[in-house]
């Protein structure tokens, strides 16, 4: 009985080292060591380390990129457009002491600053401008969350818009506004091309009206279109002088 109460403590003890004592950090980890309250300047691992029980406790920090989704916020756009938007951010730990020192919980934190950020800079802009611009929307909250950050150890290196939804009756009224616009550049395309057509038809007629051979040789064309055309009888004016010049063979 006694060798069983000595292997019991024995084994206790070992537990407690294995615990307590070693530590084993992954090739991505790395450990903040408190010693009596106290962080040393650099964070510990990877690999093994070593503490000392009651003196010496260690936190461990995630150096991987962290991928995080924004929830869904409600945005007022700056054209008084209610819209929901949602997002997704990638950012990693540069710093593991500051991001264990600097704030309580950097990944809760990381996420609310991201939600604020993101309702403040949307509701900035346009509802045509977070259509179509979110690539430079993108970079302005990423920038945004970059700085405030950075007193944290973090480091934001992307952030992507993923939906901005809009309530079906205001998705109507873009509808409409889009066909309307389309209507517009129709008309005015059309009435560009009705412009051009009498510029040149004002330039011809300055022609014909100068040339009087011109003006016969347009005579000869449009007969010329016309006789292709052997079901009806067409009757054509045509000057006599035109007729003599014809029988003399001069040139128009």
């Amino acid at each position: 009985m006694p060798g069983f109460g000595i292997l019991g403590i024995l084994g206790f003890f070992i537990i407690f080292i294995l615990t307590n004592v070693i530590k084993i950090l992954k090739e991505y980890e790395k450990g903040v060591v408190f010693t009596l309250g106290r962080v040393g300047r650099k964070a510990a691992g990877p690999g093994l380390v070593l503490l000392i029980p009651g003196i010496q406790v260690m936190r461990k920090v995630d150096m991987r990129t962290l991928v995080h989704d924004v929830p869904t916020q409600d945005v007022i756009s700056q054209d008084n457009v209610s819209v929901k938007v949602n997002a997704v951010i990638y950012y990693r730990v540069i710093d593991s002491v500051r991001a264990i020192v600097q704030v309580e919980n950097y990944m809760v934190a990381t996420s609310q600053l991201a939600q604020t950020t993101l309702r403040s800079v949307l509701g900035k802009h346009d509802l045509d401008e977070m259509l179509q611009e979110r690539d430079k929307l993108n970079k302005d909250i990423q920038a945004i969350l970059d700085t405030q950050t950075e007193a944290w150890g973090i480091k934001v290196s992307n952030v992507e818009i993923k939906h901005v939804d809009v309530d079906q009756s205001m998705i109507r009224a873009i509808a409409k506004q889009a066909e309307a616009e389309r209507e517009r550049r129709s008309k005015i395309i059309l009435a560009e091309g009705e412009q051009q057509a009498a510029t040149k038809l004002s330039e011809a007629a300055s022609i014909l009206a100068t040339s009087s051979g011109a003006m016969e040789l347009r005579y000869l064309n449009a007969l010329q279109e016309i006789a292709g055309d052997r079901t009806n009888t067409i009757v054509f004016p045509f000057s006599m002088e035109q007729v003599s010049k014809a029988v003399r063979g001069d040139k128009y």
